[in-house]
């Protein structure tokens, strides 16, 4: 999926069931391939991520499924292998 990183800040983030995840903050870059490789969200939401502290959490970039007017994530199970936190 080719995407411009400037169309990724500020967006919406949503699971593929609806669910408001959070807001992209920053793009994570994989400088070596040339890559986005992770999304860091802010206003994360706590019904879905068991998260305690630090401003957010950063996503696999292979976890998103669309980019348009809002971001949709494959929706996060609980045995899935949990997203860094932020401090």
């Amino acid at each position: 999926m080719n995407v411009d990183i400037a169309s990724l800040l500020d967006q919406d983030v949503y699971s593929q069931r609806g669910v408001f995840v959070g807001r992209v903050e920053d793009a994570v870059l994989d400088p070596e391939n040339g890559i986005v490789s992770g999304l860091a969200i802010r206003d994360v939401n706590r019904d879905l991520f068991d998260k305690k502290s630090g401003k957010g959490i950063i996503i696999p970039f292979r976890w998103v499924v669309a980019v348009a007017d809002i971001i949709i994530i494959r929706h996060p199970v609980k045995n899935a292998k949990k997203p860094r936190e932020i401090d």
